[in-house]
């Protein structure tokens, strides 16, 4: 079973909810946070990522910066203002971009099922991240951060999230990326119904937010540490949004690397022909087997099973696992590429034109575009209790901070 829980959520009111609403803390850099926030003095990235109100020389975990969160947050809660829920409750959050649309249940899930792996995981944690994260949320006593879960649709809560999305929403916030984010409180028989739906749901699965998850673990078991031992704490909870698996879309997490190894680009190419069938002037959006690579202002294709190493697991049949150990470690010797400075990331949001940007300027010596990894694979892979490689998923729409906060 999974267990999701109400809570009494802590947020702004729907007057000034545009306002707070931001980004995720992780997918902006110190200075797009900045940018972000001069002109927004209700932004939640002044909680989440509060050195943007310091100076730029102070060190991004330095203890002035949890003390300055938690400052921050309590001016928002004032001059926000930011409101307490009276009674617990689920809500409904439902993002739209376009013609994509996914509705998901928001409430807190429990730490303990992660413990246990009812709540699946699919990605290794950076300690340095954690830290932060764990960091942040003791100083608050606060997840302000969501994890975005996923799960098997049922038709018994898909029933309950539409009928609540007939009634008139509690927040509808048009982000700035065109992203629209609309919020539903569930009445008490809704509730209900959620609570009694998930009892029947046998696992939920981490898409987004491992990092936030990890940390909501480590700030249970301080607590614990500290004397505290009642298992039905806040702290023992976590903030998510579950959405149904057919619903959420995973879009490419692209590859460059700075050099070729010392190799030509003839060189590099005949050693790719070497080992899998190369077609030149190919779609740099390549179909589920393939990668497409931009090397020397020309897009190729590579078939990716041919001549590459056989893969047992279920994560080494993914795409992006065979192009790394067939062609980024073998041949462009990138042992790690969570390591590796020669390698660089690019969602799926930034486009192909970033990749032949990056080429074309030096900054890169080649890129390479993937096929997005499906929610199904990304469900056989937590199954398994395998680890995906790193950067395999990005998740698009994001969901906002600042919308729902969980105190802890």
């Amino acid at each position: 079973m999974a267990l999701v829980r109400p809570f009494h959520a802590l947020r702004p009111t729907p007057e000034v909810a545009p306002a707070v609403a931001s980004v995720p803390y992780d997918v902006v850099s110190r200075a797009e946070a900045l940018a972000l926030t001069v002109d927004n003095p209700l932004s939640f990235l002044h909680v989440s990522r509060s050195e943007v109100d310091l100076d730029p020389e102070v060190d991004a975990y330095d203890n002035a910066v949890y003390q300055r969160a938690v400052a921050n947050l309590a001016r928002l809660k004032r001059d926000a203002p930011l409101v307490v829920e009276d009674t617990a409750s689920l809500y409904v959050y439902r993002l739209r971009e376009g013609a994509h649309e996914q509705t998901g249940v928001a409430g807190c899930f429990s730490l303990d099922e992660y413990d246990r792996d009812v709540v699946k995981k699919h990605e290794r944690t950076r300690p340095d991240k954690e830290d932060d994260r764990t960091r942040h949320m003791l100083s608050l006593r606060a997840q302000t951060g969501i994890v975005f879960l996923a799960y098997r649709s049922t038709t018994a809560v898909d029933t309950v999230t539409t009928r609540a999305c007939l009634r008139p929403p509690l927040f509808d916030v048009d982000a700035p990326d065109g992203v629209s984010h609309t919020i539903w409180r569930l009445e008490a028989d809704d509730t209900t119904a959620i609570v009694e739906s998930f009892k029947r749901v046998p696992s939920l699965y981490i898409a987004d937010g491992h990092h936030r998850i990890a940390s909501a673990a480590r700030a249970r078991d301080d607590w614990a540490a500290a004397g505290g031992r009642d298992e039905s704490a806040e702290v023992c909870f976590f903030l998510g949004v579950a959405f149904p698996d057919e619903q959420t879309r995973i879009l490419p997490y692209n590859r460059t690397v700075a050099d070729l190894a010392g190799q030509t680009p003839g060189h590099f190419l005949d050693a790719l022909r070497a080992r899998s069938p190369v077609r030149a002037d190919a779609s740099p959006h390549p179909a589920p087997g393939h990668a497409a690579m931009y090397l020397d202002g020309r897009w190729y294709g590579i078939a990716l099973t041919p001549g590459l190493p056989d893969a047992r697991s279920v994560s080494g049949r993914l795409d992006v696992a065979v192009l790394q150990d067939g062609i980024l470690a073998e041949i462009l010797g990138v042992g790690d590429v969570r390591t590796d400075p020669r390698m660089a990331f690019v969602g799926g949001v930034r486009g192909i034109a970033e990749l032949e940007t990056r080429v074309d300027s030096g900054v890169a010596a080649v890129a390479f575009s993937l096929a997005a990894v499906t929610p199904q694979q990304l469900l056989a892979v937590s199954d398994a209790d395998e680890i995906m490689p790193p950067k395999s998923t990005w998740f698009e729409p994001k969901l906002r901070d600042g919308l729902l906060i969980h105190e802890i």
